[in-house]
């Protein structure tokens, strides 16, 4: 499964997760049309709706741009991706950007593949403003703009363009290094120990 989808999933399944609990903690209403639940008990959580529409929404355009993918029609897969780029909630949430992010790094990579490699490097621009801190998507974005390098490379190396060829394979690499020191901390967040002395 997709990395984004799998996210999708556990996020929307996390969210889903908490409207049981929120329902129950409001507690029963009595014959008075009071609720049972005592006053001085904080508010319930409150479920973001339009964030579990997205994240829907999210799951479906990615499915259709893999169908797209599997038509050999990038440009189909692109247009879904970028519709799911236009309905993003302008309200903050993590979620949101982290959706926002691996898109753009997937539509990067669409656009590289037909050589519009400008389009792509702004995608991963954008995408890397959604993810401003140390994170997986991050880390991913800087590995897809080393790849968008890496094609433009050899594109301007077929075309004769030793230099530019040269200069692009070196940022390239410098964006594989960033990429690799983003994981790094990634994964040593990961590993740093929750509790007290072992």
């Amino acid at each position: 499964m997709n990395p984004l989808r799998s996210l999708l999933f556990g996020l929307a399944l996390g969210l889903l997760c908490v409207m049981p609990w929120a329902c129950a903690k409001r507690g029963k209403v009595g014959p008075d049309g009071n609720s049972n639940r005592p006053a001085t008990s904080a508010p319930s959580a409150v479920v973001d709706e339009s964030l579990l529409a997205y994240l829907s929404s999210a799951r479906s355009l990615h499915h259709e741009a893999d169908l797209y993918e599997d038509k050999n029609d990038p440009r189909g897969a692109i247009g879904a991706l970028e519709r799911l780029l236009a309905i993003a909630p302008t309200k903050p949430s993590p979620e949101v950007d982290e959706v926002v992010a691996d898109t753009r790094a997937r539509l990067a990579e669409l656009r590289s593949e037909l050589g519009d490699f400008d389009a792509a490097l702004q995608d991963i621009t954008l995408g890397l403003k959604a993810a401003p801190a140390v994170s997986y998507f991050r880390g991913h974005l800087l590995e897809v703009k080393g790849l968008v390098l890496q094609k433009r490379a050899q594109a301007l190396a077929d075309k004769g363009d030793a230099e530019g060829a040269k200069k692009a394979k070196d940022e390239a690499m410098t964006a594989f290094e960033e990429a690799v020191a983003v994981q790094g901390e990634v994964i040593k967040k990961g590993s740093a120990p929750t509790g007290g002395p072992p």
